[in-house]
């Protein structure tokens, strides 16, 4: 047995999310109340100070480049609708956007400080507008600057004030680029195409002459590159085989970080522009883990702060100083007092599938089974399954996978067909029609583990969030002999109702993945797991949270109800104030106390 119950694992605290502040203040999101709330350091190691205080989680914190305050979002239970608010440098917070049924979505500050961009669907639900605000200003009075009809993000100011950035998905792997005039109203189109192409992390260039960014229109890998205002694409930096995931660059000084995905592992790269296409390339940073993401560049960019995590690594953020690559931990989120040498690094396996294709995974064995005691195959095994579908599992820390294994679990971690991080042509092997052959994946995955010495074969749980709720529940129903137990959070059940009420913002991005209502009911009915649900045979724990808007709580309770029906043993929990997701540490420790109990009689 463990030494440490559940509820420490869960207490591990997490640092993220970090903003300087124009005099080296740094601003960041930590958990250590239960959800993230804004906190600040004015040194590495320093006493922190906690900014705002709430029930609900803070989203993100972003400091003015002139003034003393900053901007920070929150949404109400999880139901996404964020709010902007402005925190002064004496703790006073002003309601930015005091619109409750309308999304917002961060756009950035104006150089000046003194406005800010953002994108919101306040107008009409199904899309997203621009929008232009004077800092002091509050309530509804945001300056509408682009009517949109999609899915429209902000990629900020440009230097002088005058443009701003912006994006458009029509899925997740299709974007477009365009530049707004603010005064005039004129929106430049930068990347027509065919097909689907991924423009993605764009940021200004030094001077506004440039957008930088990454896409895959010229590669099956993300490339970084170069994209003029006149839309001309040049390639900065390439790999064949890996995704460059994404770029933050400093617009003043073209210094910039970029980030490499090897097998889930990122490499981080800082350099500085010394032309359009060329960059002077600085150490590499010294940083742990293996993981290392949301740069934010200091004042004159001399340094930068990053969210630095790993498997055996809690999250925490770093100070990085540019030229030299040497490395500084700021915060001190705590591991709960759990030594960090008995957290477990995961193995990068790889296993055949139906077809012959490789699969890559993440597999990690409890120390017993790892020091070889169990080679007699007595160790049960939990099939972890992503979320997205277009997503990636990544060795990043979580205090729920080291319980796991601390309590004698494997913990295997499957990137089926259709994960990101292998290349666009991976990516797109389960589109529509192709939806099952990712369930054939686990399968497969499976095989893998029977044939592992230290598994048994007879104790294998599938669990899963989200998309890989789905994944989960299509699994119980196409391979029932193989699982006993499946764990399904906020997961979809019905494909046709998950579609029919879905945030009406989602639908047509959820339609280019999976299917649309009006071409593909008829396929969408015949995999969705609640049409197949008595095939079901092993005990199901269903979790979900009210107030999801991405996939209602009404996928939970039609799979919950009609595998009861099937005699199947059930357990359901839905939280009244969550959504997509379970995030308050005493919701989850509530939740996988239950889970716990749950594996603890059924595996």
């Amino acid at each position: 047995m463990t030494a440490y119950d559940l509820s420490r694992y869960l207490n591990v605290r997490s640092a993220y999310g970090s903003s300087f502040a124009p005099d080296g203040t740094l601003a960041f999101l930590m958990n250590t109340t239960g959800v993230a709330q804004a906190w600040s350091l004015t040194e590495p190691h320093g006493w922190p100070e906690q900014l705002t205080f709430y029930d609900d989680s803070v989203s993100f914190v972003d400091y003015s480049p002139e003034r003393q305050e900053l901007v920070f979002g929150m949404d109400e239970g999880g139901n996404e609708r964020a709010q902007l608010y402005r925190l002064d440098a004496d703790g006073h917070v002003h309601e930015l956007t005091d619109m409750p049924d309308a999304k917002h979505r961060w756009g950035g500050w104006s150089p000046d400080g003194e406005q800010f961009a953002f994108a919101s669907n306040r107008r009409d639900e199904a899309v997203f507008d621009i929008y232009v605000q004077d800092r002091d200003v509050t309530g509804d009075a945001a300056e509408l600057v682009w009517e949109g009809d999609g899915w429209l993000s902000v990629g900020g100011f440009s230097p002088d004030g005058k443009h701003l950035l912006v994006s458009e998905a029509h899925s997740s792997f299709d974007q477009d680029i365009y530049v707004l005039d603010i005064d005039s109203g004129e929106l430049t189109h930068l990347t027509p195409h065919e097909g689907n192409v991924r423009y993605t992390s764009a940021s200004w260039g030094p001077e506004g002459e440039a957008v930088y960014l990454v896409t895959d229109a010229e590669s099956d890998t993300l490339d970084l590159a170069r994209l003029s205002l006149d839309g001309d694409l040049d390639i900065v930096r390439s790999d064949d085989q890996w995704n460059i995931d994404g770029v933050a660059l400093d617009k003043d000084s073209g210094r910039l970080a970029y980030s490499r995905n090897v097998d889930g592992y990122n490499q981080l790269t800082v350099g500085e522009l010394t032309g359009p296409t060329d960059i002077e390339t600085f150490p590499t940073p010294d940083l742990p883990g293996g993981l290392a993401g949301g740069v934010s560049w200091g004042p004159d960019a001399e340094r930068f702060a990053v969210s630095v995590t790993g498997r055996t690594v809690n999250t925490n953020v770093f100070v990085v100083e540019a030229e030299t690559g040497e490395s500084e931990q700021w915060t001190a989120a705590s591991t709960a007092g759990i030594p960090r040498e008995t957290f477990i690094e995961p193995e990068v396996v790889r296993f055949d599938s139906f077809d012959g294709r490789d699969i890559p995974a993440l597999f990690s064995l409890p120390a017993a089974a790892a020091d070889g005691a169990r080679d007699n195959g007595d160790t049960p095994v939990i099939v972890d399954i992503h979320g997205g579908p277009e997503s990636q599992r990544r060795p990043s820390f979580s205090g729920l996978t080291q319980y796991f294994l601390s309590r004698g679990y494997a913990v295997f971690e499957p990137n089926v067909r259709g994960s990101t991080g292998y290349g666009k042509a991976y990516t797109h092997l389960d589109d529509v029609e192709k939806r099952m052959d990712s369930v054939k994946d686990l399968r497969a995955g499976v095989d893998w583990l029977h044939d592992h010495p230290a598994v048994d074969p007879d104790r294998i749980v599938a669990m899963g969030g989200s998309y890989g709720g789905f994944m989960v529940l299509a699994a119980l129903t196409e391979y029932p002999e193989l699982w006993a137990a499946g764990v399904d959070v906020v997961g979809i059940a019905n494909f046709v109702t998950f579609l029919e009420n879905t945030g009406d913002w989602r639908r047509e991005l959820r339609e280019a993945e999976y299917g649309s209502l009006d071409e593909d009911r008829e396929f969408l009915e015949s995999i969705s797991p609640i049409n197949n649900v008595d095939r079901i045979a092993a005990p199901l724990f269903v979790l979900h949270g009210a107030n999801d808007p991405r996939v209602p709580v009404g996928e939970a309770e039609q799979i919950a109800a009609q595998a009861a029906e099937q005699g199947v043993p059930v357990e359901k929990l839905v939280f009244d104030d969550e959504g997509h997701g379970i995030s308050k540490r005493a919701n989850r420790i509530e939740a996988y106390t239950a889970v716990v109990e749950f594996l603890d009689e059924h595996v």
